[in-house]
């Protein structure tokens, strides 16, 4: 079962079943954390869109709404899965 969003967008979702249940694009497995991180690197939707071809521009705005009004726990969630991956065997 998810659950829906304390704030921003219908089309980010928490699903214990996928990623966790990290927020994540609704249809999708892709993290909002991941559409963030892009969205730092680039600035660009058309190049977040690059990299997450499934996701259109709406999605992806609906994303970084997400992140603007849950940004702590999104940085937290990017910080957290960096240090995983610097200290994964």
């Amino acid at each position: 079962m998810h659950t829906a969003p304390r704030r921003g967008s219908a089309r980010i979702i928490r699903d214990p079943r996928i990623c966790g249940g990290q927020p994540t694009v609704a249809g999708t497995r892709v993290p909002v954390r991941s559409v963030v991180i892009q969205w730092q690197l680039y600035g660009d939707y058309d190049q977040v869109h690059d990299a997450f071809p499934r996701l259109d521009i709406s999605a992806i705005k609906s994303a970084l709404e997400f992140y603007e009004n849950n940004r702590a726990e999104i940085d937290r969630l990017i910080e957290e899965n960096e240090r995983a991956a610097y200290t994964a065997d």
